[in-house]
């Protein structure tokens, strides 16, 4: 008895076609609201360690906490370069937490998230506030000015690269500072002595410590909206132009 080799089921040429064309549809779709992909998650993850001191004071503590531990790679989360919520003060000094926190080390101090009297931490620092939630704020602006008829080019690389240099000097300070001296041994990212010489201890208080305010506490907030603004308008004109390219020319 013969019997005949065994054929594959062969789908029909109809439904590759079909199949083919959702995957085209969903790639069009795709290329045409890429923007509103790429920044709702964005603005999802910028967000989010907002809510950390929030669970933490409703008393939703293992939300509170995991967030903190989530966000933990992403910034050195030292709570005297960070603001607190629902407590006496948006920051604190050094001196202030290590008296209900008495642990010098970084990598311990980083864990103190605050008391109910103090208010409990955004779940990254300052500056990380100002850079990373900064700068899908800055890309929202691209589609309204496109709405308001006005098509923005992207910023000259040069110019983003200038805008990425403050925050790139002063956080690379801070780092050699703490490094060097500690974080409460004086170093001069901590008392900033240089700057009150060179501006003959003009403005008292203004020079040492990273509470809100002080000069060092400035700099985090300014470099981290410069570098903001630098990454979104290149990257995101730069981008949209390549999308583009791609919706002429698959979506045609």
């Amino acid at each position: 008895m013969h019997v005949k080799p065994y054929a594959e089921e062969q789908i029909p040429i109809s439904t590759q076609s079909s199949l083919a064309q959702r995957i085209d549809g969903l790639l069009c779709w795709a290329l045409r609201h890429w923007l509103a992909l790429f920044l709702t998650p964005m603005l999802v993850f910028v967000t989010l360690p907002f809510l950390a001191p929030v669970a933490m004071h409703e008393g939703w503590e293992t939300l509170g906490r995991l967030l903190y531990v989530l966000y933990s790679p992403f910034c050195h989360q030292l709570p005297q370069r960070s603001f607190f919520f629902f407590g006496e003060k948006l920051t604190y000094r050094l001196g202030e937490i290590l008296a209900v926190y008495p642990y010098n080390d970084p990598w311990q101090l980083r864990h103190f998230i605050g008391t109910e009297a103090m208010g409990y931490k955004v779940a990254w620092s300052d500056r990380m506030i100002s850079f990373y939630f900064m700068t899908p704020i800055f890309a929202l602006i691209y589609p309204l000015m496109q709405r308001f008829g006005r098509k923005l080019k992207p910023l000259p690389f040069w110019l983003m690269l200038l805008l990425l240099a403050p925050i790139t000097l002063d956080g690379m300070t801070h780092l050699f500072s703490d490094v060097l001296y500690g974080i409460s041994a004086g170093g001069f990212r901590d008392t900033n002595a240089w700057l009150a010489q060179l501006t003959n201890n003009a403005f008292p208080g203004f020079y040492a410590g990273d509470h809100y305010g002080t000069f060092n506490w400035w700099m985090r907030i300014i470099t981290g909206v410069l570098a903001a603004w630098g990454l979104a308008l290149h990257y995101i004109p730069w981008l949209d132009r390549v999308m583009q390219q791609e919706l002429r020319h698959q979506c045609q």
